[in-house]
């Protein structure tokens, strides 16, 4: 690749971009990376980080209220130091920060702080933080610059907030309208409403978590209203409006709602902006992603995307998959090891809402679509550590098997510890287990999980 400054240019320094960098580095191939904004992406700095941090705020809450029926007593009422919360938050994420910089430092990478833009196929402009606008060519440049929250146009949408915000309100929101039916939005629901929030969730929609099985999608509805966040379907906002120092939601059927934050999480978009993709001809989806085929290539020669900035499964584990996948394909693997290949097939999600949902492979109505006849074995049940709590909280297991082979086409759950569980089941559906291996299985006693091995009866076919 001589004639190039860099074999490799990495625009975005979120998680995939991260260890692309890092990967190709460690073979010896010249690297770049730009990035504008703090290393480690949306992941680090506002999204699965910091907000697994808040849940697990919200969860102390909830542990508090559950120890007294365990003999614990509280002379004085716990309370919520919101300023103290968001200060330990940062420093926690500046320590990452740190790390992910000194990633780039062990594997040689030039690290650049500015916004990189592409000039043609082969060459890089950064505009730097220090205000020099410097020119790069490099024989493969990548993009990496993930997403960004989406408002839709309604009017008074200036008076909301995006969840890049809600990490460092000025105020802890005594009364939260929560505008959004996806993950994000039912997670930041239940995080805020275990805080203390008094939430309200408002979805167009039927049913909060489309693209989730339906079953989980009832169940986990059900919990969260029993927890006391008020989920609203069938509920369009027409406008928004100032109402003193809070603000003043009005929905298109009349109803009017007072909240001192709205939080609108209803999409996120590719990160395209800036990036001069109009320029070098490359071509996006109707969405705005950008197009790549099997092995991450763009329509331009040379040009390379991978994560979030184009629209596949918009997960952290997946751009960490997808840039080691594409680092062997165009560098080849490290001595030793056999070349990565990516598959999209049976990644495992968890949504952190109290309580949380664990989920992978297919859910019911994909699995009679795509197999026909399928098995159903599912079970709820009050968690063992609510006997004494006296919470009402349930918790659903559920699989679903292929009737003709036996294969475990899914597992899911709603309950303490979903995505922990779920983890060691994804192995399993990876490998193509049968219901007569899980059967097979003995079981941790007593644990939530021991019950998808302990499942024998079917509940539908």
């Amino acid at each position: 690749m001589a004639g190039f400054d860099f074999d490799l240019f990495v625009i975005g320094g979120g998680s995939g971009g991260v260890r692309a960098a890092r990967y190709a580095g460690q073979r010896g191939v010249r690297v770049a990376l730009a990035e504008s904004a703090r290393m480690g992406g949306t992941c680090v700095n506002v999204g699965c980080i910091p907000k697994k941090l808040y849940s697990y705020a919200a969860e102390h809450a909830e542990g508090f209220a559950d120890a007294r029926g365990y003999g614990w007593q509280f002379p004085v009422q716990p309370v919520l130091d919101w300023e103290q919360l968001k200060a330990n938050r940062a420093q926690a994420i500046g320590k990452l920060n740190a790390i992910y910089e000194n990633l780039m430092t062990g594997a040689q990478v030039n690290r650049m702080q500015g916004h990189a833009s592409l000039v043609d196929a082969h060459t890089v402009q950064v505009r730097h933080d220090d205000g020099r606008l410097t020119q790069h060519s490099a024989a493969t440049v990548l993009i990496a610059t993930g997403g960004r929250p989406w408002l839709p146009e309604v009017p008074g949408r200036e008076l909301a907030v995006v969840s890049d915000d809600v990490f460092d309100l000025p105020r802890f929101p005594r009364r939260l309208v929560v505008v959004g039916g996806g993950y994000i939005a039912c997670e930041f629901a239940s995080i805020f409403h275990g805080m203390g929030s008094e939430v309200t969730l408002l979805y167009r929609g039927e049913q909060i978590l489309r693209g989730f099985d339906d079953e989980v999608r009832d169940f986990a509805a059900e919990e969260m209203r029993k927890a006391g966040v008020d989920i609203r379907v069938h509920a369009d906002v027409q406008r928004i409006e100032a109402a003193g120092d809070a603000r003043r939601v009005h929905l298109r059927d009349g109803a009017v709602l007072d909240a001192d934050v709205v939080l609108y999480a209803t999409g996120r978009r590719a990160n395209t902006a800036g990036l001069g993709l109009e320029a070098v001809g490359a071509r996006q989806s109707e969405n705005g992603a950008i197009a790549v085929d099997q092995h991450f290539a763009t329509s331009v020669p040379g040009v390379y995307a991978l994560g979030d900035v184009v629209g596949r499964l918009e997960l952290t584990p997946v751009a960490l998959a997808e840039a080691m996948a594409l680092v062997d394909q165009l560098f080849g693997p490290l001595p030793g090891q056999a070349r990565r290949t990516m598959d999209y097939d049976n990644v495992p999600t968890a949504v952190f809402t109290h309580p949380p949902i664990g989920t992978v492979g297919l859910s019911e109505q994909q699995a009679r679509e795509k197999f026909g006849k399928v098995r159903i074995y599912r079970s709820d049940f009050r968690p063992l550590q609510h006997s004494l709590s006296g919470r009402s909280e349930r918790t659903l297991v559920k699989l679903v098997v292929d009737d003709a082979t036996d294969r475990v086409l899914g597992a899911h759950m709603v309950g303490a510890d979903a995505g922990e569980v779920i983890q060691g089941f994804a192995v399993a559906l990876k490998c193509g287990a049968t219901k007569a291996q899980f059967d097979a299985t003995i079981g941790i006693h007593p644990t939530g999980a021991e019950e998808f091995v302990t499942l024998r009866d079917v509940a539908r076919t």
